[in-house]
């Protein structure tokens, strides 16, 4: 598929061009409703019309507390269009961490899918700064309907100014002090360079055809999931809508579908192919399926490669990176396993990428560092923290990842260790200072420290170490059952164990190297 490509696209500028060249071709399927381009966009007008008839005003943000659907993306667009930020919130949060969101980014504006409403309704005072609330998918709870509220607005573009440097999205991170950063994401990073959409440099792992229909199944809240869906729009393709990841379901859509694009985390793909009807779908329009936040286990991608029959592709990114900035692709993948497959690939065009010792000086291969980006597609600055901004992007552009890695003599890139604590569960980031600070408040717990252990489900599982007060008792269940009650549940440890003192340096800081040291024995690569 060939394309005019401008010098310059503003991410509101996708649903116009394609409303443009391609009016009826079905953008997204989402449970029995099907969307075409010219309607996606005439329908984003009216919201964006209506968002500005509320008030909103160039930089302000709109929170969406939802799972996936069609409208979310409508929303997405109508946000760009009217000049604002789009803030999806993740929906897997506790009320309080959801809350702490909503006003950080100063939201005035709430978009709530119809699994939120009476979350939203109960805790109406908790959300002190939202003016308007609208429901998505029907009245409730005294709430707006979206669909009557946008229709009641033209559908002309209302053309707000918004350049290259002016943020679209704001994508929230997990903080080391407990306290998420919100990414801010431009149009210029999320679209990035107009080489991602040559044909005559793409390989064909990464060319979208004609014909090409994507699966977007990860959550919204991920940069996984809404820079799937904007991939998918950009490249003129269409996109199958999934509320949220259904092993059995994703089947049905793949055959119902014909999905030809697929991205995943492994954990994912291990749930699919061990549903007992995976060997009796028809996969033939399956050509890629892409993966990213771990690597995939050797015995795993021979039996996906056994089932899908298709190509694999592993992602490397972050939401500071707007998603993938390198990959290994499917002809480094061996079912017979190679050295290359541990690793997460090589830069994507317009991405520089290098090893740095603590100075900030590249080092030479096989030398364990902190890996360090340089894109077009880096955040533009964490959301009010211009201190935590100075320490990830230097005055060069060059973004710290907190991943510790190393590259080999042909230029791929290997994660060893994290500079930083963070422990990845499935996709999701939890830091172990969140989950710490929720269990100090146990009548019986002196001290504990988190760390991430191997998990054969999810990469990384996270482990609590906690030591008693003299002569307090405490069982796992009961820590991991007090900390349910204060954090997200895949925060939550899922095993404590009973230590007698935690490790620490001469000035008092954890050692949890030492700590995670006995789970990771044996094993070269020391993330999950």
């Amino acid at each position: 598929m060939t394309q005019k490509v401008a010098a310059f696209e503003r991410v509101a500028d996708v649903a116009r061009r394609n409303g443009r060249e391609r009016p009826d071709k079905i953008l997204f399927h989402f449970e029995g409703r099907a969307t075409r381009y010219a309607d996606f966009d005439a329908n984003s007008n009216r919201a964006a019309n209506g968002l500005i008839a509320l008030g909103l005003k160039p930089d302000d943000r709109v929170a969406y507390l939802g799972k996936n659907s069609d409208l979310y993306f409508e929303a997405v667009m109508a946000v760009a269009k009217a000049g604002g930020v789009m803030t999806p919130v993740n929906w897997r949060l506790a009320v309080p961490e959801i809350a702490w969101i909503i006003a950080d980014c100063d939201a005035r504006f709430l978009l709530v899918g119809p699994e939120f409403t009476d979350l939203v309704a109960t805790n109406r005072d908790t959300f002190p700064g939202i003016d308007h609330v609208i429901a998505t998918e029907g009245a409730a709870s005294g709430f707006a309907d979206y669909r009557s509220w946008r229709d009641g607005f033209p559908d002309t573009d209302p053309d707000i100014a918004r350049g290259e440097t002016d943020a679209v999205i704001q994508m929230y991170t997990s903080g080391t002090t407990g306290k998420p950063k919100g990414a801010v994401l431009t149009n210029g990073s999320v679209l990035r360079s107009r080489l991602d959409r040559d044909p005559a440099l793409q390989a064909d792992w990464e060319r979208w055809d004609e014909d090409d229909v994507g699966l977007v199944a990860m959550p919204s809240f991920h940069i996984g999931g809404t820079g799937y869906g904007i991939t998918v729009m950009t490249n003129g393709a269409t996109g199958v809508i999934t509320r949220e990841f259904d092993p059995g379901g994703v089947l049905d859509l793949i055959e119902a579908h014909g999905i030809s694009k697929i991205f995943m985390v492994p954990a994912a793909m291990q749930i699919i192919v061990n549903q007992p009807r995976a060997r009796e779908v028809d996969f033939s329009r399956l050509r890629h399926i892409a993966y990213g936040a771990s690597p995939i286990p050797l015995d795993l991608l021979r039996q996906c490669i056994d089932i899908f029959q298709c190509g694999f592709v592993q992602m490397y990114g972050m939401t500071e990176t707007s998603g993938t900035i390198a990959a290994l692709p499917p002809e480094d993948h061996d079912p017979a396993g190679n050295e290359r497959m541990r690793s997460v690939g090589k830069p994507l065009r317009g991405v520089e990428m290098r090893v740095i010792d603590g100075s900030g000086n590249a080092l030479p291969p096989r030398e364990i560092g902190e890996i360090a980006i340089r894109a077009q597609a880096n955040m533009r600055e964490y959301w009010g923290r211009p201190e935590a901004t100075a320490e990830t992007i230097d005055g060069d552009g060059w973004l710290r990842t907190g991943d510790a890695g190393y590259t080999d003599e042909d230029g791929y890139f290997y994660l060893h260790d994290r500079v930083k604590d963070m422990i990845i569960s499935g996709g999701e980031n939890v830091y172990p200072a969140e989950v710490e600070n929720a269990i100090y408040g146990h009548p019986a717990v002196a001290d504990v420290a988190v760390v991430g252990v191997p998990g054969e489900k999810w990469g990384e599982a996270v482990k609590a170490c906690v030591v008693l007060k003299d002569g307090e008792t405490a069982d796992a269940a009961e820590i991991i059952t007090w900390a349910r009650t204060r954090i997200a549940g895949y925060k939550c440890p899922k095993s404590v164990d009973f230590i007698p003192a935690l490790p620490r340096n001469p000035s008092g800081k954890i050692l949890r190297r030492e700590l995670r040291a006995p789970y990771w024995e044996g094993r070269e690569r020391q993330i999950g």
